[in-house]
């Protein structure tokens, strides 16, 4: 019998993905027309707070359990990873899902050293200030029903260490897996292992990871003839490429759809419109021939006749090996804005033959005239 936790809190309330996470929590933000959190729930179906938690997770005696962030998109390799923590010695306690990444890119994320034969982690580093390994943690794991005895004495020991021994903003009732648990494990008695993959993941931390993310998950349902994807009928829209558009949306017959252009409950695609590698949120209006590229429309929005909303992809780099995506900060080191896909909050409305290009829109504003490259407040 297996569980699984799906973690979605956190401090930050997705304050990086605003202004989308203004509206809709960054979990349940639809991505290839479904939620976040939906995608990890199907994941964890392909499988037969953490200590305060502890019964509801062991009821009915499971012999170990999934942990997941809710903030992590990809394919993942769920039966086999379980599999693998199962073939591993007693004294595992938690087995990471890991990947590579790119040399320079490792330091941004948790860096596990492990042996090569059997995958024991030896050394593990949460955001190291130097480089440490190129195997990263992509935030799933797989728990012994043990870890708990492991969290109960980290837990008595964080309570009786003196406030100096904390680290800064570190609240003595809260557990951090990374810090508390994966850091002291790695290298002890009681072992922790890691599995790596090479599929497709990423972190949704941005909105223009939500569209690359947006991208993989149409190509998953292409590869596994899922439904969900829209095919091309006589009467429909052009569709290229892989393409969600949600049963109630009015697309007209003449308008051009995808690659990889997701379409929300309720939307309205007017005549000679041009969609690509975009989010189309519910209840949105698209105006005749206006073009969307590179963008997410937030809900209840209207763009009108004749306007442009394009945005700069923020794609990992091609040309290297295990590359992934980089969460650039919104202002460079000369206070310029750096270009992005373009993200229009909840109800706001682009008029006719308007330009908005590489720019962040908050909610309910009247676009009259164009913009580029700026934050509309």
């Amino acid at each position: 019998m297996f569980k699984s936790v799906i973690l979605i809190g956190g401090p930050q309330k997705g304050t990086r993905f605003r202004p989308l996470s203004f509206d809709m929590p960054k979990p349940l933000f639809p991505v290839a027309g479904f939620p976040v959190l939906q995608h990890l729930i199907e994941a964890c179906c392909a499988v037969p707070g953490i200590y305060n938690f502890r019964d509801q997770i062991m009821s009915g005696d499971p012999d170990a359990f999934l942990l997941i962030n809710g903030d992590v998109c990809g394919d993942f390799p769920l039966k086999s990873l379980v599999e693998f923590h199962l073939t591993r010695p007693k004294t595992n306690l938690i087995t990471v899902l890991g990947t590579e990444a790119t040399r320079s890119q490792s330091v941004n994320y948790g860096c596990i050293a492990a042996q090569q034969d059997t995958g024991e982690i030896l050394h593990y580093v949460e955001k190291p200030s130097i480089f440490v390994s190129s195997t990263i943690n992509c935030g799933v794991y797989v728990c012994s029903a043990d870890i708990f005895l492991y969290l109960g004495e980290v837990y008595k020991s964080k309570r009786a260490a003196p406030r100096y021994a904390r680290r800064t903003g570190e609240d003595s009732e809260t557990i951090s897996l990374e810090f508390d648990v994966l850091t002291k494990l790695a290298g002890s008695s009681r072992t922790c292992h890691v599995f790596k993959t090479e599929r497709f993941w990423t972190q949704i931390k941005t909105a223009g990871s939500a569209i690359y993310a947006n991208r993989h998950y149409l190509e998953m349902y292409n590869n596994r003839k899922d439904e969900r994807l829209t095919l091309q009928t006589p009467n429909g829209p052009k569709i290229i490429g892989d393409v969600y558009i949600h049963p109630t949306a009015n697309v007209h017959s003449s308008a051009v759809i995808g690659p990889n252009v997701s379409v929300s409950q309720g939307v309205t695609v007017g005549r000679g419109v041009r969609l690509c590698e975009s989010i189309i949120l519910g209840n949105t209006v698209i105006g005749d021939h206006s073009l969307v590229k590179n963008s997410i429309i937030g809900w209840n929005s209207a763009i009108g006749s004749w306007a442009r909303v394009e945005g700069t992809a923020c794609d990992p780099n091609p040309n290297k090996a295990f590359s992934k995506m980089d969460n650039v900060p919104l202002f460079n080191n000369d206070g310029r804005l750096n270009p992005s896909i373009t993200v229009l909050g909840c109800n706001v409305s682009v008029r006719s033959e308007v330009v908005i290009i590489n720019s962040i829109v908050l909610p309910h504003k009247d676009l009259s005239q164009s913009y580029k490259n700026e934050i509309i407040l």
